[in-house]
């Protein structure tokens, strides 16, 4: 995989990088990553072939919008736990208002293609790392201050918002409304309090990274 991520890039480059990457963003999210390159290129307003100069296939652009996003949701987290007066509000805060975050699970965790590219890319590979990190840190100050129940880690909080991505066709009361509902019982079951005891041990955040580490 190439990509030009780290090359200086004129203006009027550089202006059609980032358009493509952001159109790239926002179908991605909604349409997964195997939409037809031509569709990402209208919606950037730039040709085919300026696509194809900038990002020579498809790996190449999930990689560039991968790495542009992981390091959004990186900088959200630190916000959030810089910024809310809790760490389980800093934790609702991430879950529930970050498109970014949303978008990086759907690449690391849903999309097979995708999460081969994300697994292959040294720099996403560290973005990844550093926020499992942060989700660790919250995770464990929100357990500490005992809002969020002790038979759980981060892995599981991962693996359960992961979960909530999976697509759902349409476009009524049911699509709008089910996944803030989940999303409200997924958090109502994360908090401590007397429930149904959990089989096995809690998934860590390094259970997580070895899971989405390839073999050697």
């Amino acid at each position: 995989m190439t990509a030009d991520f780290d090359t200086p890039l004129r203006a009027d480059a550089r202006r059609n990088r980032d358009q493509i990457i952001a159109a790239a963003r926002t179908i991605f999210a909604e349409q997964g990553s195997d939409v037809p390159m031509e569709v990402i290129a209208r919606a950037a307003g730039v040709g085919v072939g300026t696509l194809y100069r900038r990002f020579p296939d498809r790996d190449a652009l999930i990689g560039a919008v991968a790495r542009d996003n992981f390091a959004r949701v990186l900088t959200e987290a630190r916000a959030s736990i810089a910024e809310e007066p809790t760490a389980w509000d800093a934790l609702v805060r991430f879950l529930r208002q970050s498109r970014e975050l949303k978008l990086s699970v759907q690449l690391a965790m849903v999309s097979p293609v995708a999460a081969v590219v994300i697994r292959d890319d040294p720099l996403t590979d560290e973005f990844r790392r550093a926020l499992l990190g942060e989700l660790d840190t919250v995770v464990h100050a929100a357990q500490a201050e005992g809002a969020l129940r002790k038979d759980v880690d981060t892995g599981d909080v991962a693996m359960l918002f992961s979960l909530l991505l999976r697509q759902i066709s349409g476009d009524d009361e049911f699509t709008r409304i089910a996944p803030e509902r989940c999303m409200t019982l997924m958090l109502d079951g994360l908090r401590a309090q007397p429930g149904s005891p959990l089989p096995g041990r809690p998934l860590t955040g390094e259970d997580l990274a070895k899971h989405l580490t390839p073999p050697v």
